[in-house]
């Protein structure tokens, strides 16, 4: 198939959007939506963001050494854009959008309440990568909402609804069409 060749761009879509909470040791504290996350070590668990350092959360993730990654669900998706579009030096994020912070149990950085699953992250690094800064941290807690968890003790994050971001869009996640290591199991069945 004929296929066009374009400058570099941010085409590695579907990624995740978070809400990152953060704040710092006066008490402020403050919401950043986030489309560039992810998964970068298994064990220890590590996770990374890129954030803009104009961007108001960029000085208290820097200066606390912490921050919370908050799974959105289809119903926050407007305080989710909001959150992505409204600076926090001009309002309260949390009171604008009514979203409710709550206290973590490792970090200083609040949680979301609404968001079904948190990831209490410490800053191991930063780097600078030119339009953003990369965090990478220290998964050191995880809070999951009990409805997700079935009878089996398993987490269902189907029942989460969640939402992603694709190519200046945000999506849900439809459906499974297939299961880690499906494609062996399946080969080593016919053989």
């Amino acid at each position: 198939m004929a296929k066009l060749f374009w400058k570099p761009g941010t085409l590695l879509y579907p990624v995740p959007v978070v809400l990152v909470s953060c704040g710092d040791i006066q008490g402020v504290k403050n919401i950043i939506t986030i489309a560039w996350a992810g998964t970068v070590a298994s064990d220890p668990v590590m996770v990374s963001i890129s954030v803009r350092p104009e961007r108001y959360s960029y000085k208290l993730i820097k200066d606390s050494g912490e921050f919370v990654i908050n799974l959105p669900k289809r119903s926050m998706v407007r305080a989710v854009d909001f959150c992505g579009v409204v600076s926090g030096k001009d309002c309260d994020k949390f009171q604008a959008t009514g979203l409710t912070a709550v206290a973590a149990k490792n970090v200083k950085a609040p949680l979301i309440d609404e968001a079904p699953l948190a990831l209490e992250c410490k800053v191991s690094s930063m780097n600078d990568l030119g339009s953003h800064h990369l965090f990478l941290a220290k998964v050191i807690g995880v809070q999951v909402e009990e409805t997700l968890i079935d009878r089996n003790g398993r987490l269902n994050l189907a029942k989460a609804d969640l939402i992603s971001y694709v190519h200046g869009q945000y999506w849900t996640l439809k459906e499974a069409v297939g299961n880690f290591g499906f494609s062996v199991k399946k080969r080593m069945k016919k053989e």
